[in-house]
């Protein structure tokens, strides 16, 4: 029997499936313990206009699919009208079937504005006045659309240089949704344009109250922000970076890469890669220190388009999958910390899926049995975040490891409309384990079974990263 489309169903295909989704699953809180929302927006509690604003404006997901569709980039990141844009989405929509967007696109309608139709140039006018008349409503704010999918906690992404005003103001007002900071310090590794960087320097300089002119110096500034942060609540690090880094050094090199640097020269490749080496190392070090969690996004190639970076930016759609040699620099990294024993809670995050066993294995050379799931293979994210790539993420942790210890998902997005990803990774869990306890594979036990999707979908995580 041909199922319906998208309907209470969707992606469950067992009856084992569907009870482990409704009865253990979807009504989980949801910790989303890495995005990228901007703190200003909760703490002012926006709201909207028009969908187009909150659906569209820093989407480089869209963006990608309408640019490869053949609209103009002016409809994209350009000065178009919001409903220009938005009509020039809709009639991108059903060329995205079989992509990710398609059911995103359709989840968030069904979820958010309780919009049923499918979307496209026929049905884009009243599906636009149907979801801004909503945005209007007080439910329809910022806070409103996190209270509405039963959001426990947000972990944003926050520079070191940041002053982290919102979310002060959030725990002042008593806001009952915790956002808490992440500590993520790539500028300040990102020695490879002196300019950019001094540039970045002199703002490090005034967040942390002192002048940097050595190494030393630099590692205090850090420490400093470090400290900071951690007074309002963070206990959580992440870098965005291509690969990890674990060249040989020595400090007295260091010091002088770092003078060389900041008397604006240019570096050579192999001192960029030693002086991030030994960054790194310290902000591990930091993070072991204060018990928090480090996170590392290994392998995306960013900002291919170099004419569309100097015009737009980063982040605005030209990243993707690396083929970088990850193995070997993992190893290394994650053993020098732990022959110091000096290893925090680690969750390393793929973006090549060629890399999932290699990755999957590797997390589990450094389970130590002092935590539980200590060392995390992360979720499938960013290209990956997609049904064959959560499959192929969970299928890797479970044959090495153990997803009964997985901290699950999160959403690594931009919109205040993207939390249907987490309903997405739990019918596709639950699916995947129903299928398996109705042929025989595991038990048929759903005190057991449901149990694990529930630690996966909340308990875990709520306790791996200690937040109350």
């Amino acid at each position: 029997m041909r199922k319906k489309f998208m309907d209470e169903n969707f992606l469950l295909n067992s009856k084992a499936a569907e009870r482990l989704y409704h009865d253990y699953a979807r009504d989980m809180p949801i910790i989303d313990y890495h995005c990228h929302l901007p703190p200003a927006q909760i703490a002012a509690d926006t709201r909207f206009d028009n969908i187009t604003q909150a659906w569209l404006y820093g989407d480089h997901y869209k963006w990608r699919a309408m640019r490869t569709n053949g609209v103009p980039e002016s409809y994209c990141t350009g000065n178009k009208t919001d409903w220009e844009k938005f009509e020039k989405w809709a009639a991108t929509v059903p060329k995205t079937l079989r992509n990710p967007l398609y059911h995103w696109t359709h989840l968030e309608l069904q979820r958010y504005f309780n919009v049923s139709e499918l979307l496209h140039d026929d049905t884009a006018e009243r599906i636009y006045h149907t979801c801004n008349a909503l945005l209007q409503t007080p439910e329809y704010s910022v806070r409103g659309l996190l209270r509405s999918r039963n959001v426990a906690l947000i972990c944003t992404t926050d520079d070191p240089v940041d002053d982290l005003s919102h979310h002060r103001h959030l725990k002042k007002e008593g806001f009952e949704i915790p956002v808490a900071p992440a500590f993520r310090p790539d500028k300040a590794m990102a020695a490879d344009d002196p300019l950019v960087y001094n540039q970045y320097l002199q703002q490090l300089e005034q967040a942390a109250g002192i002048s940097i002119s050595t190494y030393d110096d630099l590692l205090q500034a850090l420490k400093n922000r470090h400290d900071y942060f951690a007074g309002q609540g963070c206990k959580v690090s992440d870098h965005g970076i291509e690969e990890m880094y674990a060249e040989d050094f020595r400090e007295s090199e260091i010091r002088q890469i770092f003078a060389k640097v900041r008397s604006g020269q240019a570096l050579s490749v192999t001192a960029i890669r030693q002086f991030k080496s030994a960054l790194l190392l310290e902000l591990a070090i930091m993070d072991w220190e204060k018990g928090w969690v480090q996170q590392y996004h290994l392998g995306a190639l960013r900002n291919n388009n170099s004419r569309m970076m100097r015009a737009l930016g980063p982040d605005t759609g030209w990243d993707s999958i690396g083929d970088f040699s990850q193995a070997r620099a993992l190893s290394k990294f994650l053993d020098k910390l732990d022959s110091q024993d000096k290893l925090a809670k680690t969750i390393i995050y793929n973006l090549n899926p060629a890399d999932n066993e290699l990755m999957a294995t590797m997390t589990g050379n450094f389970n130590d049995g002092s935590v539980a799931g200590k060392i995390q293979f992360g979720a499938a994210w960013w290209f990956l975040d997609q049904k064959e790539g959560m499959i192929r993420q969970m299928n890797a942790l479970s044959n090495m490891g153990l997803i009964s210890r997985f901290v699950g998902m999160l959403t690594d997005s931009r919109s205040f409309l993207s939390y249907p990803r987490h309903e997405y990774f739990r019918r596709l869990l639950c699916d995947l384990l129903g299928d398996e306890m109705e042929k025989g594979e595991i038990p048929a036990d759903f005190q057991l079974v449901g149990s694990m999707v529930q630690d996966v979908c909340y308990n875990n995580a709520k306790s791996y990263f200690g937040w109350e």
